[in-house]
């Protein structure tokens, strides 16, 4: 990055995530991008109410907004469901993807994660945006177990994406519910 280009960064633009919510036995991983300010600021992910997640959630998993966010991350351990983010911190001012600083970008460690979740099964990115930071920045890390997860790119949840109502949201989502049984009950 140039000097000129790092004086106009504030430390206020910069964007960094949380720990993932994830049991060691998880078999989904949902990956977003990077949480949004309102989320930072709630120390929630998918803190906005603007953004369906929770309501997709909520229909798939009966861990809707309507209940405490410490329940509703606790009923998604207890199927098997993880969430995080592609990256730790970037430069992004307000919350948007498309302002994300590629430059800046610093992926999260997946290959401990995976190490720490080997039963994982299915990656699944919340928009195309995770699924085009995923691909550029975590891909050609050489992580050796990449080739045995299953990959879907979901309908973004963000209130960005109102192309799509939540009924079909929920319809594309519901392929994090496993085949099989391999989601547990809550």
């Amino acid at each position: 990055m140039s000097p000129a280009a790092s004086k106009s960064i504030h430390m206020t633009d910069i964007s960094s995530g949380f720990e993932p919510i994830a049991s060691t036995d998880a078999t989904v991983l949902i990956l977003g991008s990077l949480p949004s300010q309102l989320s930072l600021r709630k120390r929630e992910y998918y803190g906005n109410p603007q953004n369906a997640f929770w309501q997709v959630m909520g229909e798939l998993f009966d861990a809707g907004p309507e209940i405490p966010y410490v329940k509703r991350t606790e009923k998604l351990r207890c199927h098997g469901i993880a969430v995080w983010d592609v990256l730790q911190s970037s430069v992004r001012p307000g919350s948007m993807d498309a302002a994300i600083d590629l430059t800046t970008a610093i992926p999260n460690d997946f290959q401990a994660f995976f190490e720490e979740h080997p039963m994982l099964e299915l990656l699944c990115f919340n928009g195309k945006k995770a699924a085009e930071l995923y691909r550029r920045l975590v891909a050609p890390q050489g992580i050796s177990t990449l080739d045995k997860f299953e990959y879907r790119t979901m309908p973004s949840t963000s209130p960005a994406y109102a192309s799509m109502n939540l009924d079909e949201k929920v319809r594309h989502w519901s392929a994090v519910r496993r085949p099989g049984g391999s989601n547990r009950s809550a």
